[in-house]
């Protein structure tokens, strides 16, 4: 070992000091000085007469014992012509730098989804601390009211709507998520459209009583308590041009969730009995012949998983389906993507990427049939449901 020192010189060593140095000392190690930065977890965005209104959701630390530690947060309103002049009115307003490299959330009402969504979302794709990755969803009412919300189950309303977009709910079919990177490709491409996740805010059963206070005076004083909020988003808002043109069921998300073969231990019911996806494989597929076709198509595996009366013990242990009871099933789910397409249709929404997928396939056909109306084109739509063997 001493030899193979000996082999360097010293001036090397002292180069690869100075270089050891300059790397770990050059730089901030990623600290963020709380005191001068806005740690934004959530945008909601609002259009109103004098252009936009960005309300930022803004980290705050609750204390640093186990009993007070978490996140807590306040909602800051900035106002604009632009959504990067909202930005810069909240600097000013606060004297807090917006810090958005945290930013996984963007939310939008519906004002601002009555017109091209873009013009609210081409600050954040153009800002390189933005990740492109961040949650896109839509919502009834405001953006800002949804996020100025108190959560029954979480400590800030984003951390509560992230859970709705999470993993696992996205494979059970109850949400189909998307990011500004994939909302931007489907904008910017051949088919001009999108969908996002549309989420709903309701009031928590008991939320709205009051809490016993001190007694004073042989009174009782009753503090009142801030309204708690539940949330849902199981069903999907689509895009024509950046302008919210439908919102789809429950019913038509899950299928158009089983198209996408995101499904995996997710549930659904047919006539008082409740059905486990094991497998999933969905297929769209485009004919680029003389005339272009379109075929939709979902092959999956289930299982019997609970039922609205009681059943014999054989069949709790198997959950197995007769020959009949597959084709009910199968008839049920292709009734789900007839009625997905027929949505698509109405709203001319070419939300499964018809033009898209034809150019690829052949763009000759592409040219000729670009402009097209969806509900002239020609379709096949079949759901196949087999018993788990």
């Amino acid at each position: 070992m001493k030899k193979f020192l000996k082999c360097f010189p010293v001036k090397l060593w002292i180069l690869l000091f100075a270089l050891l140095v300059l790397t770990f000392f050059s730089n901030d190690f990623g600290l963020v000085d709380i005191q001068k930065t806005a740690l934004v977890l959530a945008a909601g965005i609002d259009r109103d007469e004098d252009g936009f209104r960005l309300t930022a959701q803004i980290a705050v630390p609750k204390g640093t014992d186990r009993t007070t530690g978490g996140t807590s947060s306040v909602e800051i309103d900035g106002r604009g012509s632009t959504v990067s002049e909202c930005i810069s009115d909240l600097y000013a307003r606060t004297g807090w730098v917006p810090k958005l490299i945290y930013c996984d959330l963007v939310v939008l009402g519906e004002s601002a989804a009555e017109k091209d969504v873009f013009d609210c979302l081409d600050a954040f794709l153009r800002n390189e601390y933005m990740p492109d990755s961040c949650l896109l969803a839509a919502c009834a009412g405001s953006a800002g009211e949804l996020l100025s919300s108190t959560s029954a189950i979480d400590d800030t309303s984003a951390l509560a709507l992230e859970k709705l977009f999470s993993d696992a709910a996205e494979q059970a079919g109850q949400v189909m998520t998307t990011t500004l990177r994939e909302f931007a490709i489907g904008y910017f491409g051949e088919s001009r459209s999108g969908y996002m996740p549309y989420v709903r805010a309701q009031a928590q059963e008991g939320s709205d009583q009051g809490q016993g206070g001190s007694q004073s005076g042989g009174q009782s004083m009753a503090s009142p308590k801030t309204e708690e909020k539940i949330y849902s988003a199981r069903e999907t808002a689509i895009f024509s041009d950046g302008v919210l043109v439908g919102i789809l069921s429950p019913e038509e998300t899950f299928a158009f969730s089983l198209l996408k073969s995101n499904v995996y231990a997710g549930t659904f019911s047919v006539d008082g009995t409740s059905y486990l996806v094991l497998r999933d494989k969905g297929d769209i597929r485009v004919t680029a012949s003389a005339s272009p076709a379109f075929s939709l198509f979902v092959d999956c595996t289930v299982q019997r998983y609970g039922e609205n009366h009681t059943s014999a013990p054989e069949q709790l242990v198997k959950g197995t389906l007769s020959r009949q009871e597959e084709e009910a099933v199968s008839a049920r789910l292709t009734q789900s993507l007839q009625a997905l397409w027929t949505s698509c249709t109405q709203a001319e929404c070419d939300l499964l990427f018809f033009r898209r997928s034809l150019r690829r396939a052949s763009p000759a056909v592409y040219a000729a049939w670009k402009d097209l109306p969806l509900s002239a084109l020609p379709v096949t739509v079949q759901a196949r449901v087999r018993s788990l063997r």
